[in-house]
């Protein structure tokens, strides 16, 4: 076991632009480890847009007391273990999702920080244990296996609980190499359509020049995450499923929120494991940890291709 010091390294926030609110402490205290929990030293955190929104005071009903740590996805290293942990151990290196909830009561201490405390049990949000990738030397190695492990977490709960095609860069459409879906099309701006095409998609629409709803293709489901719920329902089948995630709702579309387990990710690890899902990050989206703000407003803009990762995470106290 590490010498886990008394303090770290963390960005805090209130209620607030991101820009005038997210500030970067070092003397925030490591969190206080429960029975059930591990803590994990901090390799890697991907960012997403949720980060932004709940310091926007958007969901400030389901907020936890000040001071609090952004972050939701996390790679790293277990350096110390609670009484009733059973399946993990020091020196593990592990990834996952520490929130079960996207936005019902998030924890406190998230993971933009050098230490964050995860549940092993009962459903474990760091289970599957962090495979190491193939690269030219050990560092390499090392820095591409957090990076890709810390950019799954979020998206795929995602698809996965709502058996749906996800329309995010992280993987490769789960849809397709997960679900078994005879016919995936996606739209996105002209410079990102050969992406699609590399990550599944059997149809790729510029959204630019084309409206999807318009095709004379209809479709089983339709995933809107983007909050154009009315042009969706017009590209659904008769008898079809709409998904959203954000935005008014036109029946028959429902509204899906995000929760995450550990048994879900466990499912997910062999398709990661056998290079059928792989991560994708944005080919300008890897920030240092002193640059979590650059990162997040990035994010923001909407035109990310793939997920933004914060590498390396600062421990030297």
């Amino acid at each position: 076991m590490e010498n886990v010091p008394c303090t770290m390294k963390a960005w805090i926030y209130g209620h607030g632009k991101p820009e005038d609110v997210l500030k970067l402490k070092s003397d925030v205290v490591v969190p206080e480890l429960k029975e059930d929990q591990v803590l994990v030293k901090v390799m890697a955190s991907g960012l997403n847009p949720v980060d932004n929104k709940r310091m926007l005071g958007i969901f400030v009903q389901a907020e936890c007391p000040f001071p609090l740590i952004p972050g939701y996805d996390v790679a790293g290293v277990v350096v110390k273990v609670g009484s009733q942990v059973k399946n993990l151990k020091v020196g593990d290196e592990v990834y996952g999702n520490i929130h079960e909830k996207a936005l019902d009561h998030p924890k406190q201490y998230g993971t933009l920080a050098e230490y964050t405390a995860v549940e092993e049990l009962p459903n474990p949000r760091v289970s599957a244990l962090l495979r190491l990738l193939h690269c030219r030397s050990p560092s390499e190695q090392l820095t591409k296996a957090f990076n890709d492990a810390s950019s799954p977490p979020v998206n795929p709960f995602l698809c996965w609980e709502a058996r749906v095609e996800l329309a995010a860069w992280s993987f490769r459409y789960l849809a397709k190499h997960v679900f078994g879906a005879s016919r995936v099309v996606a739209t996105a701006s002209t410079g990102k359509l050969e992406l699609l095409r590399n990550l599944g998609a059997d149809l790729a629409v510029d959204y630019t020049k084309e409206n999807f709803e318009d095709l004379p293709e209809k479709f089983d489901v339709v995933y809107d995450c983007v909050g154009q719920c009315e042009r969706a329902v017009k590209a659904m089948k008769e008898g079809g499923k709409v998904v959203i995630v954000i935005g008014a709702v036109t029946v028959p579309a429902f509204v899906f929120i995000v929760t995450s387990n550990g048994a879900d990710l466990e499912k997910l690890n062999p398709y990661l494991e056998s290079g059928k899902v792989k991560a994708v990050i944005d080919p300008n989206g890897i920030y240092p940890f002193s640059q979590t703000l650059e990162g997040l407003a990035y994010v923001d803009t909407g035109r990310v291709a793939g997920k933004v990762v914060i590498y390396p995470i600062q421990q030297d106290n």
